[in-house]
């Protein structure tokens, strides 16, 4: 496999900031290219902690029933 980056989705009604932290440095440490992290609500802090991918398919396509 060529791993080329980490992803992570923090638990739901909790700071996602601390989590979104530790997966920046450990990509960092591991000198890895992409970092995947943030859904539709925490999407902006995903931006502020570096994500390089985000989801954000319930702000486009509506909540899943």
């Amino acid at each position: 496999l060529d791993i080329v980056g980490l992803m992570c989705i923090p638990p739901y009604n909790s700071d996602p900031n601390p989590f979104f932290q530790e997966l920046y440095d450990l990509n960092k440490n591991l000198n890895l290219k992409e970092l995947s992290m943030g859904m539709s609500s925490d999407y902006l802090e995903a931006i502020k902690n570096s994500a390089t991918y985000v989801r954000i398919g319930s702000n486009i396509f509506g909540k899943r029933t």
